[in-house]
């Protein structure tokens, strides 16, 4: 019978993790940042990538967790699976993900991630391991341009990488035809290091915030209220979304 055990998780190149993202991750989208690429293999193929590195408004990040040196933290930058792994994979890769940080990086004392419930879901796979939630936002920006690819308003801010671009990013999306994602994103963080959770400075909210707040999402589906989903998405839930990097300790919004 299959199972999660036989998962075998170990660092991986930066290119061949890449381009797994590119291809399973619902976005098609890799992050340049990230630095810590773990492969996620099952019967001698790579089946999973977890993406760690850090996080696009890292100061203000570290705000929300007083005293945390500038490499004390990472993002979970990006989580995919395929449909191949056995139940409670994702669980399982995650948990032992986060085992080898603690090991092979003593200076890291908590990760945080982003879940994505304007296009995939609300974070089961980070509650299920004990992740605590510190904030539902309604989204404000993520925008669908008419091609259908969805692009965050930064990349389109001054000072990005985007050539030619120096007019305010809203009134450009506008113009582009661009509208923007209905939907909510989701704060989540780990503890590494016990007693730096003891100076966490964000609330910290109850998992039923977020159907209280009707943030559910499961595989790109909207949750009915009282709905949980049995198994978090194989497709990946993790993103940097820039309305939660930039929210300081705030906790949820209307």
């Amino acid at each position: 019978m299959p199972s999660a055990k036989d998962l075998f998780i170990r660092p991986i190149a930066a290119a061949p993790a890449r381009a797994f993202v590119r291809k399973h991750h619902y976005s098609g989208k890799t992050a340049s940042n990230s630095q810590l690429h773990l492969g996620v293999f099952w019967q001698d193929r790579l089946e999973g990538v977890l993406q760690f590195g850090p996080s696009i408004d890292k100061r203000r990040l570290l705000g929300m967790v007083p005293g945390t040196p500038w490499h004390g933290m990472l993002e979970l930058n990006r989580m995919v699976f395929t449909d191949r792994l056995p139940r409670n994979s994702e669980s399982r890769a995650l948990a032992v993900a986060l085992r080898l940080i603690r090991r092979e990086y003593p200076q890291v004392q908590w990760i945080v991630s982003f879940a994505d419930a304007c296009q995939c879901g609300d974070g089961t796979i980070y509650r299920a391991a004990g992740f605590l939630l510190t904030a539902i936002r309604k989204n404000t920006t993520l925008w669908r341009l008419p091609s259908g690819e969805v692009v965050a308003d930064i990349t389109y801010s001054p000072g990005s990488t985007l050539k030619g671009s120096s007019a305010p990013a809203i009134p450009k999306l506008r113009a582009l035809g661009a509208k923007r994602v209905e939907g909510f994103q989701i704060r989540y963080i780990y503890f590494l290091d016990p007693a730096a959770r003891e100076r966490l400075a964000a609330e910290v909210l109850p998992y039923s915030a977020i159907q209280e707040a009707g943030a559910g999402m499961y595989r790109g589906e909207l949750r009915a209220k009282g709905q949980d989903g049995e198994r978090p998405s194989p497709l990946g839930g993790s993103t940097p979304t820039r309305a939660l990097h930039t929210s300081g300790a705030r906790g949820k919004t209307p």
